[in-house]
């Protein structure tokens, strides 16, 4: 396994993890709606911001696997950053990891927070197909959505903190450049 594979295996698990989430929670939203709808299609103008709430998860995870790949150890990548032939394949190999646990924050938050979220903004839909007077429980939902944002932002913030053109000043310790090279060779084979 390569330190490319791993980036791309971090990458994809963000956009695919962020979008399995994000299908859940719409799941249990859109059913709460349709089952307020069936009895007041007025309220359709407010049920349908919860309803798509869940939503933007997919959205950054997807968000996260395209800036993510500008990060990834590749020839084009580090050819353009003039660091191809200084870099040292411990190296490439820290720079995948790198990659893979820059999206954990995302890959994590935002596959948890859409189907918490889709929990939440159900329950929302259900009080306000009782109740039109609920605006206030529209927070509730919306508190869900800042650790969406949290866990966008610090993956962004780490991908910005190591680019490609770094990778010759990531540092390899021996018994560290031992222990990957082993875990590299049972990944293998």
């Amino acid at each position: 396994m390569t330190g490319l594979t791993l980036g791309i295996i971090g990458l994809a698990l963000t956009a695919l993890l962020c979008g399995i989430g994000s299908g859940l929670g719409l799941k249990a939203t859109a059913t709460a709606s349709a089952g307020v709808l069936a009895e007041d299609p007025k309220k359709f103008g407010k049920v349908i911001i919860l309803t798509l709430l869940p939503a933007t998860q997919g959205l950054y995870g997807f968000a996260i696997a395209f800036i993510g790949a500008s990060a990834l150890p590749t020839i084009a990548n580090l050819t353009s950053a003039g660091v191809l032939d200084s870099a040292s394949q411990a190296q490439i190999m820290a720079q995948g990891w790198n990659v893979l646990m820059a999206c954990l924050p995302m890959m994590i938050g935002g596959m948890v927070s859409a189907i918490l979220q889709g929990k939440a903004s159900a329950a929302t839909i259900i009080a306000v197909g009782k109740n039109s007077e609920t605006s206030k429980a529209f927070l509730f939902p919306a508190m869900i959505e800042f650790y969406a944002l949290l866990g966008l932002v610090v993956s962004i913030i780490l991908f910005n903190h190591f680019p490609v053109a770094s990778i010759p000043n990531i540092r390899i310790d021996e018994p560290v450049k031992e222990a990957a090279l082993a875990v590299a060779s049972l990944l293998v084979g």
